[in-house]
């Protein structure tokens, strides 16, 4: 790993062993992208799998030099967040410490330390407007809210990636006005990320690309919304101010055609200076 910059990743796999599968000769999964990719920290969300589910499905790039840390759900075969770093974490930590623990074992928050970078892989509940299902989520961002402010308080430079489940603006959601009253683009989450930015976290790949409609992240499986880019930008790099500003390149790493996409989601890639 360069002791002059870092390169961080993240991806909503939708499932570990469906993305390291083989779907056709040009379409070989996740696997020959972690062959090829730059990154030195890859943040993963919807793993979906146990640890030894984990490691079995990531034995090459483990044997290739990889180290991965997880965070798996109590219910299987749900959520689950992983870091795979070319360094080992030398801490970890899945408490928001805010919460009361409702969401220590839900596979939504892992926190590790990997060299002098503290990085979180987080995955926000999908939520749906005016049932239980948005409380939930409402209440894992005020947790979410809490650490975020110990983090900032601490000094140390930290990048929290992941799928964060909500559009901040209408730059991030293609089609935003038929959206308005749908959870992920509702107002009061997005007021909610904005609360963060206030509060000094940075959105590096908004900072590089400011006026850009998305580019998006994550498109539905059904239709044509992967051919029409009919997408949503909800896969974010959130920095503190100091290493967000250090971020000097970033690219959403788009499939070239739906049959070549290993997941609905895309990776997102920032580069960061580190010094």
């Amino acid at each position: 790993m360069s002791t002059e910059k870092i390169t961080v990743t993240t991806i909503n796999v939708n499932g570990i062993r469906a993305a390291v599968k083989e779907r056709s000769a040009e379409n070989r999964g996740l696997l020959p992208w972690l062959e090829q990719t730059t990154a030195d920290i890859v943040c993963l969300q919807e793993v979906r799998a146990e640890n030894e589910q984990l490691q079995e499905a990531l034995a090459p790039a483990l044997a290739a030099g990889w180290h991965v840390v997880n965070a798996s759900s109590s219910v299987k075969g749900r959520n689950g967040v992983g870091i795979l770093s070319r360094v080992p974490a030398t801490s970890t930590k899945v408490s928001l410490d805010a919460d009361g623990g409702e969401f220590d074992e839900a596979g939504r928050y892992l926190e590790a330390q990997v060299g002098d970078l503290t990085v979180a892989s987080i995955y926000l509940p999908t939520g749906e407007a005016g049932t239980a299902r948005q409380d939930e989520k409402e209440r894992f961002m005020a947790a979410v809210g809490a650490r975020m402010a110990k983090l900032v308080a601490s000094g140390r430079d930290t990048v929290i990636c992941g799928d964060w489940n909500i559009g901040h603006t209408e730059r991030d959601i293609k089609a935003w006005k038929a959206n308005q009253k749908k959870a992920g683009f509702l107002p009061e989450e997005r007021a909610w990320v904005g609360s963060l930015l206030e509060a000094g976290w940075v959105d590096t790949f908004r900072l590089l690309h400011p006026d850009v409609d998305g580019p998006y992240s994550w498109w539905s499986w059904r239709g044509k919304a992967f051919d029409n880019d009919a997408g949503w930008r909800i896969d974010y790099h959130l920095a503190t101010a100091d290493l967000g500003q250090r971020a000097h390149a970033a690219r959403v790493e788009r499939a070239d055609a739906y049959a070549l996409r290993w997941s609905d989601h895309a990776p997102v890639t920032v580069e960061y200076r580190l010094h």
